[in-house]
Order: structure tokens, then C-alpha cells, then sequence
């Protein structure tokens, strides 16, 4: 799974989810993208799982590029655990996705193919996606 080496540190505020992309709303390396339509979190295990089925489909071939990195903590309290006694500790990495983010990038295979390969991906992730190409 994908995970930061070292952070500055441990633990990490939740924040607010709003607004849309300020970068990396383009494709700049594949011919063809999928795109994120709404705000949310993807979790390590989610990048991956949605990379997999893009591999899978392909057989392996053409170029795929991960655009995005889980760098975020996410914690989570012991099950059965009282109230309180502070933050519970981290649990996951999660990718903060805002509206017109491109997610992944591919090239090298059919247009059809990378639609249909996107459109797998696009069911193991947690938000609303849709597929992109560079040439309309």
C-alpha cells in the first residue's frame, strides 16, 4: 500500500472537504484520465484496488500513472472504548480528492479499452468519477 515515509507530524487534523481542485485537474501524461466529479477521501487500499482492475483489463499493457498519493492520517479509537482520552491513533492513509482532480492516467491502448477499463476502476472508489480523453 502506498504511505508516506516520514511525516512531519503524527497526527493530523480532519479539516473541511470544499471547493474544487486547484491543480492536477488536467491531463499531462496519458491520453486518457479518470476524473473525480465529487469532494471526498480515497484510502490507500482504494488506489490500489482501482489501479489493479485498470491493469487487469489492459493485460498489462499500455502506460498507467497514479495521480494522486494517500499523505494524510487518518486515526481511529479501539472498538469498545470510551469517550475521550484524547485522539485515537492512526490508522489508514487517505488521499484528500476534490472535484477535477484526475486520479489516473493511461496510454497506449484503445479508447474503448480505457474506457471500459476506467469504468471498473471507477467502481472501487468511494466517489463519482467519469472518463476523460485527450482528444475529444
Amino acid at each position: 500500500m502506498l504511505s508516506p515515509k516520514k511525516t512531519k507530524y503524527r497526527k493530523r487534523q480532519k479539516g473541511r472537504t470544499k471547493g474544487k481542485a486547484l491543480r492536477g485537474s488536467t491531463l499531462e501524461f496519458g491520453d486518457y484520465g479518470l476524473q473525480a466529479l465529487e469532494c471526498g477521501h480515497m484510502s490507500a487500499q482504494q488506489i490500489e484496488a482501482a489501479r489493479i482492475a485498470v491493469t487487469r483489463h489492459v493485460k498489462r499493457g499500455g502506460k498507467i500513472w497514479i495521480r494522486v498519493f494517500p499523505d494524510k492520517p487518518v486515526g481511529k479509537k479501539p472498538a469498545e472504548t470510551r469517550m475521550g482520552k484524547g485522539k485515537g491513533t492512526p490508522d489508514k492513509w487517505v488521499a484528500v480528492i476534490k472535484p477535477g482532480r484526475v486520479l489516473y492516467e493511461l496510454e497506449g491502448v484503445a479508447k474503448s479499452m480505457a474506457a471500459e477499463a476506467f469504468r471498473l476502476a471507477g467502481h472501487k472508489l468511494p466517489i463519482a468519477t467519469r472518463f476523460v480523453s485527450r482528444r475529444a
